[in-house]
């Protein structure tokens, strides 16, 4: 027997607020077309699989494993996160500030791998001078690689500008812990440091320079942080 017109749109929901689901459902079905029996069914058949799907996610049981530690007799969920460097905008009053910052910026990111490398060599170096005991193969070994280190990366430092030389040297301070003076007489010894040391100030360069990422070198150590964030 058809359903009465009146009766397909008459839609009642017991208190307030949404109708639960089986009404929701009973709603759309009196009110799809009575003539067309195959999209009613196809309507209903839709609506019924929509409501079984959300009745299982909301019977979701999975589980997921965190770390936790005891509060006050309590288990609490503990999770470390890496730690996050905000870095303030910057602003220059002058073109000129501008343009000199980002020279900066240019010349860290040139030779700041350099440094790393001067880091990692001289831990290794140190690691093997440690091993030999005589000390002329030490001198040999030190010299060895000494050739071996300006056959791979003497062309490209000797190319740097007075500029990128003297952010080199503040920058393997700041990776080796040491002045390259101290490094130098650490392996070369004394004769050799103050001969280099000399020669260095003929062009302006101070190897005993130290690095100060709290004051004078803070821009340096800006921009340096900035790279290790990939924020740059």
């Amino acid at each position: 027997m058809p359903l009465s017109k009146k009766n397909s749109t008459k839609q009642v929901y017991p208190g307030s607020g949404w109708p639960d689901t089986k009404q929701t459902l009973l709603i759309v079905y009196f009110r799809a077309n009575t003539t067309e029996i195959p999209m009613r069914i196809l309507l209903l058949s839709f609506l019924l699989v929509f409501s079984a799907n959300l009745t299982l996610l909301s019977q979701d049981t999975t589980k997921i494993a965190l770390p936790g530690k005891i509060v006050q007799g309590d288990t609490l969920p503990a999770i470390d996160l890496n730690s996050v460097v905000i870095f303030p905008s910057g602003k220059f009053d002058t073109r000129r500030e501008a343009a000199r910052y980002d020279r900066l910026v240019y010349n860290i990111k040139f030779v700041y791998p350099y440094a790393k490398l001067a880091g990692v060599k001289l831990k290794q170096i140190k690691e093997v001078l440690d091993t030999i005991k005589n000390e002329k193969q030490r001198k040999l070994f030190l010299k060895k690689s000494e050739k071996e280190l300006d056959a791979q990366f003497g062309d490209q430092i000797r190319d740097m500008s007075y500029s990128q030389g003297k952010i080199l040297i503040k920058l393997i301070y700041r990776e080796t812990e040491s002045s390259t003076f101290v490094i130098v007489k650490e392996l070369k010894g004394g004769f050799s440091a103050f001969f280099w040391q000399t020669f260095a100030r003929l062009f302006g360069y101070d190897l005993k320079a130290v690095y100060d990422p709290k004051g004078e070198d803070q821009g340096i150590e800006r921009v340096v942080q900035m790279i290790d964030a990939g924020a740059i």
